[in-house]
């Protein structure tokens, strides 16, 4: 009589569990390269990184032409009216923006992924935080 009980008892264990394991799992994907676009927090990060970018231009350009009018300068005829010293200063200082405008590029790149940094992640925490908002509402949808 013990040996019916017990085999009744976990027949009926085994027929409540696999009405547990009966429950499907839902998986969601979404593509943040898709959902970035669609926030308005984005476009306008969007349109600031072109503005900095832009200015970042501008700032190289006019490095650029201040440097050619430097070199013009020491390398034309009117270096007779420069001392020996005043000329020295000036090559000096033609060289030292040639080294600024050289290292241009590294610096300016930089400042660029520090500012998208600073503008972009307030838009991925908003949007992770969104993300898991809907998944913790699904979830409690389905245990309904």
């Amino acid at each position: 009589m013990k040996k019916i009980v017990t085999i009744l008892l976990v027949a009926a264990g085994l027929v409540l569990s696999s009405n547990r394991s009966e429950a499907q799992t839902k998986f969601g994907y979404i593509s943040v390269n898709e959902l970035f676009p669609s926030m308005g927090e984005y476009k306008k990060a969007d349109t600031s990184m072109n503005e900095y970018r832009n200015a970042l231009g501008q700032q190289y350009e006019d490095m650029m032409k201040e440097y050619r009018e430097q070199d013009s300068l020491i390398n034309s005829k009117d270096t007779v009216k420069y001392t020996k010293a005043q000329l020295e200063l000036k090559r000096r200082n033609v060289n030292e923006m040639l080294v600024k405008l050289q290292g241009w590029n590294t610096q300016a790149q930089q400042m660029l992924q520090q500012k998208q940094q600073e503008l972009m992640s307030p838009i991925e925490k908003k949007a992770l935080e969104t993300i898991q908002a809907v998944a913790k509402e699904n979830r409690s949808e389905e245990r309904r």
